[in-house]
């Protein structure tokens, strides 16, 4: 259980949970196949259910880090990071994300939108989920929606989904990692008939990376 000054310290984000930090290569969407450091914090309420990190949700399993000791370890590896969860978004990004600017670095970050952003953040990349919608705000800032397909109704979510964001913003859509077999076949089809759409895939399983 996180202590009171502890959660003192991760209000002001010079502390935050954090379930595992690694070097490998981006996997999914537009930056596949480029060396990055990951950063996955504890934390997450949205509740997929086809979520592959759910043991990232409960934030009390992780352990709090010094923030600005992590960012200096993440940029000695590489000026690429990547910030994910969970849910990031939960928690203050300042001191975070200050340092690794300061370090050189360009941070992404892989997101449900449900909370309200915070930190400087150089790609966004927006995955919403009908469980907890994005906030508004997040939609003209997104650089890429990544659209996680588990059904058919899942590609009516994704048409409206993108019509809230901008005309830079790039369009993906990824099958639910159990059901590839099944969905990527129809994400073909979906993308040859709206050819804005583009097929992203978890390379980074086939692979054998984290």
């Amino acid at each position: 259980m996180i202590k009171k000054e502890e959660n003192i310290l991760l209000e002001q984000g010079k502390m935050l949970p954090v379930m595992e930090h690694f070097y490998t290569l981006q996997g999914e969407g537009a930056h596949t196949g480029k060396a990055a450091y990951f950063i996955r914090l504890g934390g997450c309420d949205v509740g997929c259910h086809w979520c592959d990190v759910k043991e990232s949700w409960d934030p009390n399993l992780h352990p709090l880090m010094d923030t600005v000791e992590i960012a200096e370890t993440a940029a000695g590896f590489c000026k690429t990071i990547v910030l994910t969860g969970g849910e990031p978004l939960m928690w203050n990004l300042e001191i975070l994300t200050n340092r690794l600017k300061e370090l050189g670095c360009e941070i992404h970050i892989e997101t449900s939108g449900a909370y309200e952003m915070s930190g400087t953040l150089d790609w966004i990349t927006l995955s919403p989920k009908k469980t907890g919608l994005p906030k508004p705000a997040i939609y003209a800032k997104a650089n890429e929606l990544k659209m996680i397909i588990f059904n058919n109704n899942d590609l009516k979510f994704a048409e409206e989904q993108a019509a809230k964001v901008s005309a830079n913003c790039v369009l993906y859509l990824q099958s639910e990692w159990s059901k590839r077999d099944e969905i990527y076949p129809k994400i073909t089809d979906f993308i040859l008939a709206n050819p804005r759409w583009q097929a992203s895939v978890q390379t980074h399983k086939y692979l054998n990376i984290p």
